[in-house]
């Protein structure tokens, strides 16, 4: 068995240690993602304006943030910015900030697509109603956005959790660089020890997402 490596996960405070980095992983996900919705919906709505100047700033900003890869963001704000600007940003801090800023980017853009998809004739059959601007949003178009949008923001929730494995390239130590660690410290007692480590982390990580998925699905079947 210890030729196999396994022992190793139930070796001192090591499976404590990889939730923690797990927790680590969680936390800087969950404080995106709530930056995000907020920022996301107001950016969504800026980017259905109609206005010339809003859709440049938009699609210049949206296509910055899809097209440069998240860890060559990370790295331009941890070791770019600080070191440019003399600006003194934890690794914490700027992994928070290049999620958000991902995060706002592509909630935006789901913001958008519901609200572009909601069909003209509705706007029509409110005003001919004679409801007001207000009503009409409150009480016909906010929930049609909604039911559209929730699985979408759900699903970007998972994706933001398995991306912020890359923050382990910034020192931050998550449970991606935990594993690591367990494994680098125990290299010559057990060697094959890594197969059993990213194993644990791979399923770490599934039962993180799992849950998110399956409500995003059961969401999506209900308001089908």
């Amino acid at each position: 068995m210890q030729d196999l490596g396994i022992s190793l996960l139930f070796k001192g405070s090591n499976m404590a240690r990889l939730f923690g980095g797990l927790w680590v992983t969680v936390q800087i996900s969950l404080i995106a993602v709530l930056l995000s919705i907020p920022l996301g919906i107001l950016f969504g709505l800026f980017m259905t304006l109609k206005h010339p100047a809003a859709r440049l700033v938009s699609r210049v900003y949206l296509d910055f943030i899809r097209i440069m890869p998240q860890l060559v963001l990370l790295f331009l704000v941890y070791f770019g910015v600080t070191r440019t600007f003399g600006v003194n940003l934890s690794a914490w801090t700027s992994a928070i900030l290049v999620f958000t800023l991902w995060g706002t980017a592509e909630m935006g853009d789901l913001v958008r697509g519901a609200l572009i998809s909601i069909p003209r004739h509705q706007y029509d059959s409110a005003e001919a109603l004679g409801l007001t601007r207000l009503q009409t949003y409150t009480y016909i178009i906010i929930p049609q956005t909604l039911r559209r949008l929730l699985p979408l923001a759900i699903n970007l929730t998972t994706r933001m959790i398995k991306t912020t494995s890359l923050v382990v390239l910034i020192g931050i130590v998550e449970v991606l660089k935990v594993g690591q660690q367990i494994i680098d410290a125990n290299r010559f007692d057990y060697p094959t020890a890594a197969l059993w480590i990213y194993g644990v982390v791979f399923f770490l990580y599934f039962f993180a997402c799992w849950p998110i998925s399956l409500v995003s699905k059961r969401l999506e079947k209900r308001w089908r």
